[in-house]
């Protein structure tokens, strides 16, 4: 009797043990889970962009909690999700790990399986043993970037996702779009290597004093695979920071390009640019605050704002896997010739048609000159 109780346990023990996995997060930690995951905390609201992308048909069927930036950084794209995910607005906000609001209490309280955080957290999560913390109660740690190391970071992230998920060849249909995408831009760049114009990026106008900025990594990255000259890469050994006003003078940029959302429930926020999904009507108003922001003495002698080569784009393609978009936009607005049938609006359309639950609604960048 005894062989056919263990064929019978054994039979029972597989399915178990097959779903086990492990993961390699960015930041290269191996996490092991003995079982599919099942209650989801997002340390970062705009994971949002990357998790709809994965888990299309209900992007919160497992999450229970997350981080409330999403509502304070882009308003419109929290109400459209909000819209076609109801539930979303039930879900309990988190504090923020890096400014210490994150309350640990909450987190135990939400028993969740797994806390997802952008990597950018990770020297805050090792201060105060968060990972050890957690361990005790059964709840991982894993770290996803879409903002650091673009390059590196966003497709190795989707795959994460898709893992956590169980959805691996869907977080591979994006990695390839995405991939199809980077490989458009740079194909037309190689073939013609055209004079690099110097551009210099307006982060968070608005909402950060002049001149906050990108260093070589996230939009500054992006203007560089956009075949532009990112003057905040000489200053800057970070993704990002900010330069005094008197050195943007010195650099008398090409071409300005100021980052704009709809803060409207971020406190700071004081006449910023209203760029996004859904924020098409704003336009007029937006572009006239564009206007208005390069009126600052850091920009008013500069060769940009003389010739009329300014422009705003979605500040949350920083922080998304949406940056083939952004820099498909950007290689328009300096290559304008090379770039004459590219068309990102399109594409970006295409990408949420595929890939994302709620509809596509444009708006994600506008110019100074109304009829670029």
């Amino acid at each position: 009797m005894l062989v056919p109780a263990l064929a019978v346990l054994t039979s029972f023990s597989l399915p178990a043990w097959a779903q086990a996995f492990t993961i390699t997060d960015v930041a290269g930690r191996e996490v092991a889970f003995d079982a599919p995951v099942e209650r989801v905390i997002l340390g970062e609201g705009r994971m949002l962009y990357s998790l709809a992308t994965i888990e299309t048909e209900n992007p919160f069927a497992k999450v229970v909690g997350w981080r409330n930036d999403l509502w304070t950084t882009d308003q419109k794209s929290f109400d459209a999700y909000a819209a076609k995910f109801p539930e979303a607005k039930d879900l309990p906000f988190l504090g923020n790990l890096t400014d210490g609001t994150l309350q640990t209490e909450t987190v135990v309280t939400l028993d969740p399986d797994v806390l997802i955080l952008p990597i950018g957290n990770k020297t805050a999560a090792d201060e105060v043993k968060l990972e050890e913390m957690l361990e005790g109660i059964g709840v991982k740690i894993v770290y996803v970037d879409f903002r650091e190391h673009i390059i590196d970071n966003t497709v190795p992230s989707l795959h994460i996702l898709g893992q956590l998920f169980g959805k691996e060849e869907r977080a591979q249909e994006v990695a390839d779009f995405w991939q199809t995408e980077m490989d458009k831009i740079a194909a037309v760049l190689a073939a013609n290597n055209p004079e690099r114009p110097d551009v210099f990026m307006y982060r968070a106008a608005g909402l950060v004093e002049c001149c906050g900025t990108f260093g070589p990594d996230n939009f500054g990255l992006m203007v560089e695979l956009a075949d532009g000259n990112n003057l905040g890469s000489d200053f800057l050994p970070g993704y990002t920071g900010s330069i005094n006003p008197e050195q943007v003078i010195a650099s008398d940029p090409d071409i300005i390009v100021v980052t704009g959302s709809d803060w409207t429930n971020s406190p700071d926020a004081t006449g910023f640019v209203s760029v996004g999904p859904g924020t098409a009507d704003d336009a007029e108003a937006s572009r006239a605050i564009l206007a208005s922001l390069v009126e600052a003495p850091a920009f008013t002698g500069s060769t940009a704002v003389a010739e009329g080569n300014v422009h705003a784009i979605w500040h949350q393609f920083y922080t998304s896997p949406y940056q083939f978009v952004a820099i498909a936009e950007m290689a328009k607005w300096f290559h304008p010739d090379l770039f004459a049938d590219t068309n990102p609006d399109a594409t970006f359309k295409a990408f949420y048609d595929r890939f994302l639950p709620i509809a596509y609604e444009p708006g994600s960048w506008l110019s100074l000159k109304a009829d670029e």
